[in-house]
């Protein structure tokens, strides 16, 4: 499988300098394309309000229309018909733009996911779920499982259905069923955690991220002890430093550009 990686939406929220990305992976399997998140899609800032709320004043996006994952992936030579999945590591709006430049792809992400989004029983949920949004999609959803750990990680299950070492694995916290997705490939793995950490400082041990993202984090976490705990997890993976490992993250453009500058440099020979 050949993976790509694209930044399908710019934020620029106060007082964070280098401004944030919507990493998207493009993947590359027997049955045509899947996508890891969809970022913003191509109607987002004509409906900006609608689909993102209040919480566009916060984060600042810039909207970009060539930015959205169907406008991008003619340049890397395929036709977006050819999406078959998404895969979301949760369903905050800007995870989910670009789901409606797709309509026909199926959609997967957690079961307890998807009640999250279909319930909205807190306020923050209210706040970040679309209502009903989520009955309109061709939505699959699945339940990772203790019985199928992945590299140390108590609960993942495998997406066979979309393509063999791809993962969906269970990181609950920023929300209720929000999750990470592995890809392995040619013996090497790629991990995006999504949400599960905003910024490098917070996994590389420096502490350097900026605060506004900082306390966004805290404010909208689902389960602000198990953040912590994904952030001890994530730094231990940092620290260990495996070669065959690239971790990732929704929104952080330092792993993004180093993500995609490795995905530009020709491998070394086996």
């Amino acid at each position: 499988m050949r993976v790509h990686h694209l930044n399908c939406g710019t934020m620029k929220p106060w007082a964070t300098p280098d401004g944030l990305v919507c990493h998207v992976l493009v993947i590359e399997t027997d049955h045509g394309l899947a996508l890891v998140d969809s970022g913003f899609g191509v109607m987002d800032g004509p409906q900006r309000r609608t689909r993102m709320g209040s919480a566009r004043h916060y984060v600042r996006p810039i909207f970009d229309p060539d930015e959205a994952a169907i406008r991008q992936l003619p340049s890397l030579g395929y036709d977006p018909r050819d999406v078959r999945d998404i895969i979301l590591t949760h369903f905050d709006a800007d995870h989910i733009g670009g789901l409606s430049d797709f309509p026909w792809a199926r959609v997967h992400l957690t079961a307890d996911e998807i009640g999250a989004a279909k319930a909205r029983t807190t306020l923050v949920e209210k706040r970040r779920y679309r209502a009903g949004y989520i009955d309109e999609l061709d939505v699959v959803g699945h339940s990772p499982s203790r019985t199928e750990a992945w590299h140390g990680f108590d609960a993942a299950t495998e997406l066979a259905s979309v393509g063999p070492g791809i993962f969906l694995v269970a990181l609950p916290g920023h929300s209720r069923g929000h999750a990470a997705v592995a890809v392995e490939t040619d013996g090497r793995r790629i991990l995006h955690v999504g949400d599960s950490f905003y910024h490098h400082g917070q996994v590389d041990g420096t502490g350097h991220a900026p605060l506004a993202m900082t306390a966004m984090e805290r404010v909208i976490a689902r389960d602000w002890r198990r953040v912590q705990s994904n952030h001890e997890r994530l730094s231990e993976l940092w620290a260990a430093d495996d070669p065959a490992l690239t971790l990732i993250n929704a929104h952080d453009p330092t792993l993004f550009e180093r993500a995609r500058d490795g995905e530009r440099q020709p491998r070394r020979p086996d």
